[in-house]
């Protein structure tokens, strides 16, 4: 248990949403509390202040009022400082991003402490911010227009709850030499509003692609969707998996149990780690751009697209196409092209 002399921390969307799965699936207060390792007494403060009924509870409603309470609490620096306010907003309307307006104004007001302010800060600003026109003004010039704004370390600790996750760091060395085919990278690739996704799996050796039709982006429907789509491939071409830290990936132990697919994890914020996969989604867009509704689209359209890509002949490959390389891994068989 955390030690009560310790400096307090407000809870975070993260812990919140932990307490109300752990009441749903009704574990008492204390579990919940050492698992945060958080004072039993805040658990339950938090939860009898935003409910009568404790399965009730739920983390967004009760993240909103408490935000609510810190800005009724005390005042924004921005909201004080009338030429600080109106450098932002005034970089704001002509689309600098936080992130520029923040470091600008150092470079301007070298010497003024009172022009300071993180990006972070002005960020939590426009969306605290009531709905009306001022509000969609400023975030015009927003390069993402998220609902809501939650701070890196949130984020981090969301995507980063897998129980039991093992780094690419223990993936066998053959994975990362591509001389031996049969590992594999895997993404979803996300679709209108972020409503709808497939699955994208790439063998790293060949860049062989699959798509995956998902019904649903949680961890049971991709599991099992993934599982269903290695069955189409020779077991000895299936022996590993590299994965991001998205949460569909939750039940990975399952999946390992179930198919003898070893998942291996890449770090965090590493896009890199799995560049074969990011590159392939970059060509799946070709047929899918930004803003297609997947749950519109066919088993055969998907099939479809696939054949294609795996068609296309690949500078990696020496201008092979995927599917001529996967064919002489399976069979021994060098291809004869048509002349």
């Amino acid at each position: 248990m955390q030690d009560m002399d310790t400096k307090y921390y407000r809870l975070s969307i993260a812990e919140r949403e932990e307490i109300s799965r752990g009441l749903r699936a009704g574990e008492a207060f204390t579990s919940i509390a050492e698992r945060l390792r958080r004072p039993v007494c805040t658990i339950t403060r938090e939860v009898w202040r935003n409910t009568k009924r404790k399965r009730c509870y739920r983390a967004a409603p009760s993240q909103e009022r408490a935000a609510g309470r810190i800005r009724r609490g005390r005042k924004q620096k921005i909201e004080t400082n009338g030429p600080l306010k109106e450098y932002v907003y005034g970089k704001l309307k002509a689309e600098w991003s936080p992130e520029e307006i923040a470091n600008r104004m150092r470079l301007e007001y070298p010497d003024d402490t009172t022009m300071r302010i993180s990006h972070e800060t002005i960020y939590c600003h426009i969306y605290c911010l009531p709905k009306g026109e001022l509000k969609k003004e400023l975030m015009r010039g927003l390069r993402r227009k998220r609902r809501q704004r939650y701070l890196r370390r949130d984020l981090h600790d969301r995507k980063s709850r897998l129980v039991d996750a093992v780094s690419i760091d223990e993936r066998p060395e053959e994975a990362a030499s591509r001389q031996v085919p049969g590992h594999w990278e895997g993404d979803l690739l996300m679709g209108k509003e972020r409503k709808s996704a497939i699955g994208t799996l790439v063998e790293r050796t060949t860049r062989l692609t699959l798509l995956v039709p998902l019904g649903a982006k949680n961890a049971t429907v991709v599991r099992q969707a993934f599982a269903k789509a290695f069955k189409r491939i020779p077991k000895q071409f299936a022996k590993t998996l590299t994965y991001d830290r998205g949460s569909e990936m939750a039940e990975h132990s399952l999946f390992t149990e179930e198919t003898k697919i070893g998942v291996y994890f890449a770090d965090a914020h590493c896009p890199w780690q799995r560049g074969t996969n990011e590159n392939t989604n970059g060509l799946i867009r070709q047929y899918f751009p930004k803003g297609t509704d997947f749950s519109c689209v066919s088993l055969a359209q998907l099939r479809g697209a696939e054949r294609r890509l795996n068609g296309r002949p690949r500078k990696a490959l020496g201008f092979y196409t995927p599917s001529e390389r996967f064919y002489e891994f399976i069979t021994g068989k060098k291809i004869a092209l048509e002349v």
